[in-house]
């Protein structure tokens, strides 16, 4: 089969590569009919991650049941379906208390709970930047989708970003009428944005410096913020006569820049403690981790991230971390897409060939205007 194949720092090529298989029983193999590049796909791409070479990238991936293991009762070949990134039992504690992020029983990481496809320390698993993807314990993971091809665009942002925009307003604690600032312009961004006026936000404020970004941002109906003209907490301050946001989301993570391009870890954790009211909550569903060798400072390189905890204590913030469990949501944001009440795809920009995935890589990361999300259909 056809492959994205990450070879080292912003080196991806298309490869041929093993067919994708079934080898436990419980396993489908899915025929991919759209894969997403994804911005965390960029902290591999750059080299700021352990993934090793020859790892088959993609973990936003659906597409067409081509077989079934023996043990698959409920998922049959021919049924359309998303994939969670997330690659979950469905039996352990975790699993059990609707924690798919952190099933602990499927990544034989060290000191890791959790799993997913293509991506670094998230166990052995390929990814679905391919041509054919083999998913474990079928059953569970996977999502069922009306037959046929409509809203393949909106369907595909299922598997991760719609989700995990969706989860950054519920670990925020959003309610209806609350005021929300969402820092980070990417597709999780956006879609938390989005998500949060679906929940009833009386305001969106988005922050970036992209302008092709803060313009899909405004065009949802946000209030655009770009932080390379002015302070962004001054500017969320001032429109909200002081009071700050009622929560807020942080989807940028530990390559976070400052206006002249310096990277500091720390800023917009900072900054969202600035921007958020009193006894409010932020959501961070932004990338860190425990490790990160190419950190500008010492204490980032081993995941200490020092930002303004004196602040956020004395404000009595809250906060929520971590990767979204997308069985938790997918089936109700499915249900939002085909009623017309959510449509993700606004964000796409291209939908290009697998082929044309090295290409596409080198312009989202360079952040080229236009460059907003992309598809691939292998």
């Amino acid at each position: 089969m056809k492959a994205l194949v990450y070879n080292g720092p912003y080196d991806v090529s298309v490869e041929d590569a093993p067919d994708a298989r079934i080898e436990q029983p419980n396993d489908a193999l899915i025929r991919i009919t759209t894969t997403n590049i994804c911005g965390s796909d960029l902290h591999m791409y750059e080299g700021r991650t352990t993934v090793e070479r020859g790892k088959i990238l993609g973990h936003e991936n659906m597409g067409i049941v081509e077989d079934t293991g023996p043990a698959v009762t409920r998922i049959k070949p021919g049924d359309r379906v998303s994939v969670p990134f997330n690659i979950a039992c469905g039996s352990c504690r975790n699993c059990v208390n609707g924690w798919t992020a952190f099933c602990q029983r499927v990544n034989p990481t060290e000191g890791m709970d959790g799993a997913a496809y293509g991506y670094a320390n998230m166990g052995p698993y390929d990814g679905g930047q391919a041509e054919l993807l083999r998913v474990p314990y079928a059953d569970f993971n996977l999502l069922e989708l009306p037959a046929g091809d409509e809203h393949e665009a909106k369907f595909t942002m299922l598997s991760d970003i719609f989700p995990t925009g969706w989860h950054g307003t519920e670990l925020a604690g959003q309610r209806a009428g609350d005021s929300v600032a969402v820092f980070g312009a990417g597709p999780v961004g956006l879609l938390a944005a989005h998500s949060a006026l679906i929940r009833g936000a009386s305001q969106v404020f988005v922050v970036d410096r992209q302008a092709d970004r803060l313009a899909l941002a405004e065009s949802i109906g946000a209030t655009p913020v770009d932080f390379s003209e002015a302070d962004p907490v001054e500017q969320i301050l001032d429109a909200t006569d002081g009071r700050g946001t009622d929560c807020g989301v942080e989807a940028v993570g530990y390559q976070a820049h400052d206006p002249s391009g310096q990277e500091h870890p720390e800023l917009v954790l900072d900054n969202l403690v600035k921007a958020v009211r009193t006894t409010g909550g932020i959501g961070v569903v932004g990338v860190y981790m425990p490790e990160d060798p190419e950190a500008a400072e010492e204490g980032a390189k081993h995941g200490r991230i020092a930002f303004d905890y004196g602040t956020f204590f004395t404000k009595g913030q809250h906060m929520g971390t971590g990767q979204c469990p997308v069985l938790r949501y997918n089936r109700a944001l499915r249900d939002l897409i085909v009623t017309g009440r959510a449509d993700p795809s606004f964000l796409v920009s291209h939908e290009l060939p697998l082929d044309e995935a090295p290409d596409a890589y080198r312009h989202f990361d360079k952040r080229d205007d236009g460059w907003t999300k992309v598809l691939l259909h292998p």
